[in-house]
């Protein structure tokens, strides 16, 4: 089976290390909502996803980058560098989603793809997406495939914890960071939510910022949201103290119990609004692992993972992992941006 038709002009990238697992499932389900390009970053790989990425690269499935992280760096920084001067020197392109391998743009609107999202925005350079967390579901070791099985969900989007990431015309900025474009290219930058609300335009300055503004404009969760997995089941949330964050060195912020763990683990409701494109995103899949080098590298990256499981989550290590040194305290944050 082939994906559905893309929408012209629609890249999707990612930074990622030692995603293996679930790589698969990602790449399958935002080719069916339709992606036309998608571009993955990796540095670092110990569990053989880039060797899995260069196999579904030659298959023209995606692009494959990688990259060498300067000590200290932030990964995500030097990949979407990587994604601006791809971009810039092939043709096709003019749209583009940064987002990460635990997110899921899940479209409410129609039949859930880009086409739809592109309809209801109308006009614009940038489409705010608002996350949407969903926890583990009650799962502890790692569980396969996420989008059926991680159902748990928040019961609302509130202002303190909504931040968003973006789908805009790459060519209209220098440079994005994790949530949103940076470095307009010129002042009249139209910025809108998925339901097509005007929203504010301060994307200029070096303040790192997160959201959108007005909130209430910004959400649109009956046209659009980004399904966020941020801690899918509690080892996976575990083993992300191995894998290295995106946006620079780790303190304590993947330890049950943390601070951001508590924001994330989001389990009050349940949401299967996304589960209308899993039959196609379970039937790519099958037609990729009907090719057996890829079937081999993805059982190789599952392996992998499962020994570097087997060699980290000690007793020892979860106990230090489940109990932060910041216990009863309000303790540190993800890295905050400004509203």
């Amino acid at each position: 089976m082939t994906a559905p038709a893309p929408h012209p002009g629609t890249a999707l990238a990612a930074a990622m290390r030692n995603e293996g697992p679930y790589l698969l499932e990602w790449l399958a389900y935002h080719r069916v909502i339709g992606f036309e390009h998608v571009i993955i970053v990796t540095n670092d790989c110990t569990d053989g996803s880039d060797r899995l990425l260069d196999a579904l690269a030659a298959r023209g499935l995606v692009t494959h980058l990688s990259q060498t992280v300067p000590e200290g760096a932030a990964p995500q920084e030097g990949a979407m560098r990587l994604v601006f001067a791809h971009l810039a020197a092939t043709e096709g392109a003019e749209w583009l989603c940064h987002i990460d391998s635990d997110e899921f743009l899940n479209i409410r609107a129609g039949q859930g793809r880009l086409d739809d999202l592109f309809a209801a925005a109308g006009p614009a350079d940038v489409i705010a997406l608002p996350w949407f967390f969903f926890g583990t579901s009650g799962h502890r070791a790692r569980t396969l495939p996420i989008l059926p099985q991680f159902t748990a969900c928040a019961a609302s989007l509130p202002a303190a914890q909504t931040k968003f990431k973006s789908l805009f015309r790459f060519a209209k900025f220098t440079h994005a960071h994790d949530h949103r474009p940076t470095g307009p290219r010129s002042n009249e930058i139209c910025v809108k939510s998925a339901a097509g609300e005007r929203l504010v335009s301060n994307l200029h300055g070096s303040v790192k910022r997160a959201k959108y503004q007005p909130f209430d404009k910004a959400v649109a969760p009956e046209v659009a949201v980004l399904n966020h997995y941020a801690t899918r089941a509690e080892e996976d949330f575990l083993m992300k103290n191995l894998r290295g964050d995106g946006q620079g060195p780790l303190k304590t912020k993947y330890h049950l119990g943390s601070k951001w763990f508590q924001i994330a683990n989001q389990n009050a409701a349940q949401d299967h609004s996304i589960l209308r494109h899993w039959p196609a995103t379970e039937a790519l899949m099958a037609t990729w692992r009907s090719d057996p080098d890829i079937l081999a590298l993805e059982n190789a990256c599952l392996a992998a993972d499962t020994a570097a499981r087997t060699a980290a989550l000690t007793p020892e290590a979860r106990a230090g992992w489940t109990r932060p040194q910041w216990a009863g305290t309000t303790g540190p944050t993800d890295k905050e941006c400004a509203p």
